[in-house]
């Protein structure tokens, strides 16, 4: 496909929509042609429904493929649902292996078993070999194209070889250097081959200590080592250290981006492959469960206050300032837990040095909890012209940031432990340990020493 200069994607999303208003479709087909497959994906992401199947008739179905690679989950199968069975075959068929197992669940098993039909043996065993592994470990992210050679031939034989070939897979500077059994021993980079003399064996030029992947190792652990080594890609061994396939860089930056997507959207309960426009009445199916946890959360602050009804009713101050306190501990919070979720997340934090953050994090909250509720105390006292009050809201702020800090740290990792995604459930736990602590702290110690 033909790209035309870089634009901005709101610029064809524009586009795209100006022609469907007008019915312009030559103007959507010319537009369409010019555009990447990524860019296409995102215009269709950006594009309600009823538009969007408009619009996908007239994307070049050899582009089809690709284009159902990038779009969002939720989007792709909106797509899948209105292409017939000839051309989605045709559309995945031009696919690499790696995106075609990507695919294959979201297809039905005779669409499944056309496309296993039209693909050679060889294609199919490197399916096979794919699908064997879970898709967010480094085996399901792999591709099988690696190109490999033996440690004793020459350069010049291993240049012979490449001419033969013809082509060369994307992303490949590096060639593996393999046993009998298949077992990676090296990789040998292209420029060494082209930059060394031709009569050397490859043993003499590959390196030995080549960064490989373990094929069960999680998809998050293969883009730190992505971004750790900079690497562009990687080979991926089995626990016999025979070698399965590589992974690319272009597949990395797919993991990279769900993962920073995954987490803008869990704290709020939201999936990072939610369709934008997806139908009314699903979007509020989808939101109602996180804003029903919420609702609980709430229900339960409101419950301590409850039981503080009296002191309230006879110091209507702590009204006024009872949202600061929870304020300042839901904060305070917030930044710890979005460190600690942070370095779960990129392997940073770990259970031998977890205990260890605690204490520092805990520093932390007492210095800041010293400073803030000296401020906050001396305008209570201003305002209200009550040293008491101003008193009792400094160690009610002190208590909850403690409490706050503590909780940043033991929270993401007790539900990591559980098996629970930090980012999801870590948020609105903190909500309601610095609202509970903080009006607790507060309308209790008001309790004893105002009333």
């Amino acid at each position: 496909m033909t790209t035309s200069k870089p634009q901005e994607q709101t610029d064809y999303l524009a586009d795209i929509l100006a022609a469907l208003e007008s019915e312009d479709s030559l103007k959507i087909q010319d537009t369409l042609a010019d555009l990447h497959p990524a860019d296409i994906a995102g215009v269709l992401e950006g594009i309600p429904p009823e538009q969007r199947h408009a619009v996908w008739h007239y994307v070049d179905p050899e582009a089809m493929g690709e284009v159902l690679v990038e779009v969002p989950e939720a989007v792709r199968s909106d797509l899948l649902e209105d292409m017939d069975h000839s051309t989605l075959v045709t559309a995945v068929q031009g696919l690499e292996t790696d995106d075609i197992a990507d695919l294959l669940p979201e297809l039905s098993a005779e669409v499944t078993a056309e496309i296993l039909f039209f693909m050679d043996k060889q294609g199919r065993q490197r399916l096979d070999a794919v699908l064997f592994f879970p898709e967010d470990t480094a085996g399901g992210l792999m591709n099988v194209d690696a190109v490999t050679v033996r440690e004793n031939i020459t350069l010049q034989v291993v240049l012979r070889y490449l001419r033969l070939r013809g082509e060369l897979p994307e992303y490949m500077n590096e060639l593996y250097v393999v046993d009998k059994t298949h077992r990676l021993i090296g990789a040998l980079q292209l420029a060494k081959i082209l930059t060394s003399d031709p009569k050397l064996l490859v043993h003499d030029v590959m390196d030995e200590n080549t960064n490989k992947l373990s094929a069960l190792m999680p998809d998050r652990e293969v883009a730190a080592a992505f971004e750790r080594y900079n690497l562009i890609n990687a080979p991926v061994v089995d626990e016999d250290e025979r070698l399965l396939g590589r992974i690319t860089v272009d597949d990395v930056v797919d993991v990279i981006r769900e993962e920073a997507d995954h987490s803008v959207m869990a704290p709020a309960g939201l999936s990072e492959e939610v369709d934008i426009f997806a139908p009314v009445v699903r979007s509020a199916r989808d939101r109602a469960v996180w804003l029903g946890v919420n609702l609980i959360t709430a229900v339960i602050a409101s419950w301590v206050i409850g039981l503080f009804e009296d002191t309230i009713e006879k110091v209507v101050a702590l009204a006024v300032l009872m949202p600061i306190v929870a304020s300042m501990g839901g904060n305070a919070g917030t930044q710890t837990v979005t460190l600690v979720v942070r370095g779960l997340a990129v392997g940073t934090i770990t259970d031998a040095n977890a205990r260890r953050l605690l204490v520092r994090e805990l520093m932390v909250g007492v210095l800041n909890s010293m400073l803030w509720a000296l401020i906050v105390a001396l305008v209570a006292i201003a305002w209200f012209h009550n040293v008491a009050l101003g008193l009792i809201i400094a160690f009610a702020m002190i208590i909850n940031l403690v409490f706050a800090a503590l909780a940043g740290v033991v929270i993401p990792v007790a539900v990591r432990r559980l098996g629970i995604d930090p980012a999801l459930a870590s948020g609105v736990a903190l909500t309601t340990v610095t609202d509970v602590v903080g009006f607790l702290a507060f309308l209790g110690l008001a309790t004893l020493f105002l009333i």
